[in-house]
């Protein structure tokens, strides 16, 4: 589903250059769920961002469900990602002009799908907000911010989910509520799941987890 052949990602930093990521090889099998582990800094979530398609690396090639993103323009990339990539950010990412019905419907409507509404709802039913439709974020706790990010993820039915530290800005209590959503509606999709956290206990629920260091990716996570 996804595969990522001598990834690096420069960023030039007055007269020094910064290397974020350092020729990282990575492959991801349809239907699996994986956790990439690290320090602040490490680099996960610039690599996230290159395997979504968000943005191109300095060097290297990247193929998501087949599709060569280092060859495609902007526009290309958004067209690739959209209706099969799902994205869960810490920051939920909602717009706060729309209600939560209508961040639902948004990258539904985009995508071209003609049930829009009807999946929408379903995927708030889904993540206990049927009640909350027309409410927007700023009248939702964090929690319910999250799921509704998690609705919007969820409903287009995407091939890959990436997720950002989902629980990095939640409480304890709502943080393993929606990563309890996160998993059980992983599940029941069988989605290709990529996590970036720091946090050990929310990764070890991924089948693999790898860990970012110096700009590379290794196989245990750290101590």
């Amino acid at each position: 589903m996804i595969r990522a052949e001598e990834v690096s990602q420069e960023v030039s930093s007055g007269q020094e250059i910064l290397t974020i990521l350092d020729r990282v090889d990575l492959e991801v099998a349809a239907g699996e769920t994986l956790a990439i582990v690290g320090a602040s800094g490490a680099g996960k979530s610039t690599l996230l961002g290159l395997l979504a398609g968000l943005d191109l690396p300095t060097r290297g090639r990247i193929w998501l469900d087949g599709q060569p993103l280092h060859d495609m323009t902007e526009d290309d990339r958004a067209r690739a990602r959209a209706g099969r990539v799902g994205f869960v950010f810490q920051s939920f990412q909602l717009l706060p002009a729309l209600t939560a019905l209508e961040n639902v419907l948004l990258p539904l409507e985009l995508a071209g799908i003609n049930d829009a509404d009807a999946r929408a709802r379903a995927a708030l039913e889904r993540v206990g907000l049927s009640a909350r439709l027309t409410h927007r974020p700023r009248q939702l706790s964090g929690g319910e911010q999250q799921r509704v990010a998690l609705a919007r993820a969820f409903a287009p039915e995407p091939a890959v989910l990436f997720a950002d530290e989902p629980t990095g800005n939640l409480d304890a209590d709502n943080g393993r509520k929606v990563a309890d959503l996160l998993f059980d509606m992983n599940a029941q999709s069988g989605t290709t799941l990529v996590l970036v956290t720091h946090d050990l206990g929310l990764a070890a629920r991924c089948g693999r987890q790898l860990s970012m260091r110096d700009g590379q990716l290794h196989d245990a996570p750290p101590a």
